[in-house]
């Protein structure tokens, strides 16, 4: 008789891919989460692949693989895939040491670190919502502005007189 099993964290139209014991800082590792947050999956993957930093390579690896997941596992349309969360964690420091002058020696840290990476499923509803949102503002219905303001005073001004 074993242990119950855990039930799922995440919502049914999100899924997670964690990439462990990256040899990098998790400051530098953050840089490259923070280019693909956001962002959907086919945008961010060409950000990784032309990224000019060491590190972009690993991350692109467990992008790809929380694509899989949503695919395999979860049945995912992956072109609707946005990245919703991606940040970073410390792992393992192996430390070493240098040898100075006079006997001394200095300590040298390597860290490891982990990325965890978090896909969503956008619905075609929530597409329409956010453009639906982008045209009023660019209407301007969501109030006056100081322009429209002014000829109001004049006129306002005018009548009084």
């Amino acid at each position: 008789m074993g242990k119950p099993a855990l039930e799922r964290q995440l919502a049914d139209n999100e899924v997670k891919a964690v990439g462990r014991m990256i040899r990098t800082s998790q400051y530098k590792l953050n840089l490259v989460a923070g280019l693909i947050r956001g962002k959907k999956v086919d945008q961010a993957i060409n950000d990784l692949a032309f990224s000019r930093k060491r590190i972009s390579n690993d991350v692109l690896k467990v992008l790809r693989s929380a694509v899989a997941n949503a695919e395999n596992n979860h049945n995912l349309d992956v072109d609707e895939l946005v990245v919703a969360q991606a940040w970073t964690g410390k792992n393992l420091v192996l430390k070493r040491f240098h040898a100075r002058g006079r006997g001394r020696g200095a300590s040298i840290l390597k860290p490891f670190s982990e990325v965890t990476i978090v896909l969503r499923e956008r619905k075609p509803e929530e597409k329409e919502q956010k453009t639906e949102k982008k045209n009023v503002k660019k209407s301007g219905k969501s109030g006056g502005t100081a322009a429209t303001a002014q000829p109001r005073k004049r006129a306002a001004k005018k009548e009084q007189a």
